[in-house]
C-alpha cells in the first residue's frame, strides 16, 4: 500500500496545531525528539518535519503529497498549489508597518522607500497593483528591527497580536493579506494517494465541524417546539424526546459556537428552559 507523505513545519507556531489536528483525526504519530520523519501506526501516513520556507517547493516537486502550511507562504512561493481545506488556526496578517513617528496618509507615502521583508514577491505584487515601486531589502529574520537600525524605512511582515510591532515602535498601516493554516496538495499525486487524501480530508472536516459547533439540549413546552425550531440552525431536523412531565419535551440540536449566546437569548424568550451546551468531539455528516 502506498503511503501519504505530509509536510509539517519543523518548529514554530504551526507545528503543534498541525500535529494536534492529525491526532484529533485519530492518527497516531510515532515521533520522537528531533526526528525529521515519523510514521503513523494506524494510517498510511508519513510526516516530514521541514523548514517552513521549503515546503512549497517540496509540494511542487512532488516530494510530499500534502502539507499543512500558512497560505501566506503559498501566496509568496506557491501560487499554483491547490488548497483543499482551510484549517482555521494560526491566523495572522501580512502587513505593512512603519515607525510610529512616520506620518502616514496613504499607500502613496511609501513610493520609492526601502521595505524590509521576507516576502519579496508578495510585496512587489502588492505595490505594483497601485502602480508603485519600492526598494525591497529581503531578509530572513528579525524583520521588525530593520527600521531601528537604518536598514529600511518600513517593513512587511507577519502580524498576529501586534505586540512585536509595538515593542519595536512600529505601527501597522496596511494589510496586504489575511492568512491561516491550510491543507495544500501537490500537483503530482497519484490516484491511489488521492484516495488517502480524500479520507484524511473527510476526517479533518469532521474535526473542524466539531470544533466550530456545540451540542445544545433544552426542555421546551410542546406548543413552543415549532417556534424553537425556527430559531435553531439544525442539521436535518430537531431531535424531540418526550419528558416525564406531560406537555414538555427535550429538544436537541447543534449550534454554531460563535453565535450561540445570541441564539440562547432567543430560545429563552421563546420558552426554553434548562438549556445545556456541550462540546462535540467529532461531527460526521
Amino acid at each position: 500500500m502506498s503511503t501519504l507523505k505530509i509536510a509539517i513545519q519543523k518548529s514554530g507556531r504551526l507545528n503543534e496545531d498541525s500535529i494536534q489536528i492529525l491526532r484529533d483525526c485519530g492518527i497516531s504519530i510515532n515521533n520522537g525528539n528531533d526526528q525529521l520523519k515519523a510514521e503513523a501506526s494506524n494510517f498510511p501516513l508519513e510526516v516530514l518535519y521541514l523548514r517552513n520556507s521549503d515546503i512549497p517547493q517540496y509540494l511542487i516537486d512532488g516530494v510530499v503529497d500534502l502539507a499543512i502550511v500558512g497560505d501566506n507562504l503559498l501566496a509568496e512561493k506557491g501560487k499554483n498549489i491547490e488548497v483543499v481545506q482551510k484549517l482555521g488556526f494560526s491566523k495572522c496578517k501580512v502587513s505593512v508597518a512603519v515607525p510610529k513617528t512616520f506620518e502616514y496618509n496613504s499607500i502613496q507615502d511609501l513610493a520609492g522607500l526601502r521595505i524590509a521583508t521576507s516576502y519579496p514577491n508578495t510585496v512587489t505584487e502588492y505595490f505594483s497593483s497601485f502602480g508603485l515601486t519600492v526598494d525591497i531589502h529581503q531578509i530572513s529574520g528579525s524583520v521588525e528591527i530593520a527600521p531601528n537600525i537604518g536598514l529600511a524605512d518600513a517593513i512587511v511582515d507577519i502580524v498576529s497580536s501586534g505586540s512585536t510591532l509595538f515593542k519595536n515602535n512600529l505601527k501597522e498601516v496596511e494589510v496586504i493579506l489575511k492568512s491561516e493554516a491550510v491543507l495544500a496538495v501537490s500537483p503530482k499525486v497519484s490516484p491511489e494517494i488521492q484516495k488517502h487524501i480524500d479520507t484524511l480530508k473527510f476526517r479533518i472536516q469532521s474535526v473542524l465541524r466539531a470544533r466550530n459547533s456545540k451540542y445544545i439540549l433544552m426542555n421546551v413546552p410542546n406548543d413552543k417546539i415549532d417556534e424553537i425550531g425556527k430559531i435553531l440552525p439544525v442539521l436535518r431536523s430537531l431531535t424531540v424526546l418526550p419528558l416525564a412531565q406531560e406537555g414538555w419535551s427535550s429538544v436537541h440540536s447543534v449550534i454554531d459556537k460563535d453565535t450561540f449566546w445570541d441564539v440562547i437569548d432567543q430560545l429563552k424568550d421563546a420558552g426554553a428552559e434548562g438549556i445545556l451546551i456541550c462540546p462535540i468531539e467529532k461531527m460526521v455528516l
